[in-house]
């Protein structure tokens, strides 16, 4: 050994030795703190359902008709079915920072545009950018969540929020604007900096195993999530075949002719690129996997269910039991309420508790609530299947997405809980539309 190569393998040596040192003298946080998770994440729910309310305010406003503002929430629904696999890939490949400029950018560009557009067509961009970005934010919360009571309260914020968005809606709108009803998603930018600082205070330092791998200069890399791969090369075409896929099935109420169509061809071309690059953005070891398929098709079944019974419930009141709007709407409230915090109770129990268990409750009470929806006509049952509807949905959501995410490999899991919240959003898609061909088109 030359001397020359001797100093650079001490003073590499030492170099190495500093920087670990100084790395383990730097303070360490434990995990992100669960509120700071559901901040970062549940704003999304309450943006989603502001305009409720309001959208007879929002078609005189910008000059078109009712149902032409109805895309205003269309557009959102599906930005945020599109954006949450998108953004859990972006998490998954670029890790934990670079997902939440990319969604904090998205989120904070999109209500700006909303609260400035005078046109449709710009308004329904930014209700776009504001769901993808309110997706990756959610995608990251959830990724962090790490345990299924820490997922319960994330759930059951999405629940609350959820309930009270319509109201939260209206009252902006009535002391406001109707522009500011529909920016309180972007309060979750709040929680942006906590977050990041706790992720990447929590993120263990690697060292290099030899000296001659510490001698060579490397670049920094940002921190990353658990569970997620930075690098690697971006499966843009998967992406693309996702995205027309999720969007043909949002789409098919709306044109079912059409949308059936192209969703069939959709789903063709997906398969078949799946077999060509079964690592791609769609992992074909993940979507094999029966825990995975299992707990998302059950949480896409409970969502559905939820979302119907959310739509048709008010309607149910009326007619079966005579109540006004006023009525119905506070019973409906506490009735949503009730169900998210009581499916927290199920979410901190789940650990406790057998797999088998835990589907059997959720299927059980879901399709109870859907029983009793159909039959009762004494209002307080249809408020009792509201709670037990929203109990099944939020509690699937918590305790399924853990499930799922469990199925797959470290790196993949990003993109487990990403692929597992499209499911549970496309309920969201097709309760509505269930709710109108049973009961709200009678």
């Amino acid at each position: 050994m030359t001397t020359a190569t001797a100093t650079a393998t001490a003073t590499a040596s030492a170099t190495t030795a500093t920087t670990t040192a100084r790395a383990a003298s730097r303070p360490r946080l434990g995990p992100v703190p669960v509120l700071w998770l559901a901040l970062l994440a549940t704003p999304l729910a309450a943006g989603a359902n502001a305009p409720v309310l309001i959208l007879p305010d929002m078609a005189r406003a910008l000059g078109v008709s009712g149902s032409t503002a109805t895309w205003l929430v269309a557009s959102y629904a599906w930005a945020m079915a599109v954006g949450t696999p998108l953004l859990a890939g972006l998490l998954r490949r670029r890790g934990l920072r670079a997902a939440l400029r990319v969604a904090s950018a998205l989120l904070v560009g999109g209500t700006l545009l909303v609260a400035a557009s005078p046109w449709l067509p710009l308004t329904l961009t930014g209700r776009a950018a504001q769901a993808a970005g309110g997706a990756g934010l959610t995608a990251v919360a959830m990724s962090l969540a790490g345990s299924a009571r820490r997922m319960g309260v994330i759930s059951a914020g999405f629940g609350i929020l959820g309930a009270s968005g319509p109201l939260l809606g209206a009252q902006l709108a009535h002391a406001v604007s109707w522009r500011l009803s529909l920016c309180v998603s972007v309060i979750a930018v709040l929680a942006v900096p906590m977050v990041s600082r706790y992720a990447t205070a929590s993120a263990t330092p690697t060292t290099p195993t030899t000296p001659a791998a510490s001698a060579a200069p490397t670049a920094p890399t940002a921190p990353t999530a658990p569970g997620t791969a930075p690098g690697g090369r971006f499966d843009v075409r998967g992406a693309a075949l996702l995205t027309a896929f999720v969007t043909a099935l949002v789409l098919l109420p709306h044109a079912p002719v059409a949308a059936l169509g192209s969703s069939a061809v959709a789903a063709t071309l997906l398969a078949l690129h799946v077999r060509r690059q079964p690592d791609g953005f769609v992992p074909a070891s993940l979507i094999r996997k029966p825990l995975f398929l299992g707990s998302a098709l059950l949480a896409l079944a409970l969502s559905g269910s939820y979302f119907t019974l959310l739509f048709s419930v008010p309607r149910l009141l009326a007619d079966r039991a005579g109540w006004d709007a006023g009525t119905a709407g506070t019973g409906q409230l506490v009735a949503l309420l009730t169900g998210s915090a009581l499916s927290w109770l199920l979410a901190a129990a789940s650990a406790r508790m057998s797999r088998v268990a835990v589907r059997s409750v959720l299927v059980g009470v879901g399709a109870a609530a859907a029983a009793i929806a159909v039959f009762a006509s004494w209002g307080p049952l249809l408020l009792v299947a509201t709670v037990g509807g929203t109990f099944a949905a939020t509690g699937a959501n918590a305790v399924l997405s853990m499930h799922a995410a469990s199925s797959a490999p470290d790196p993949q899991r990003p993109t487990a809980i990403g692929l597992f919240a499209l499911c549970y959003q496309l309920g969201g898609a097709f309760g509505p539309a269930i709710a109108t061909a049973l009961v709200l088109a009678a």
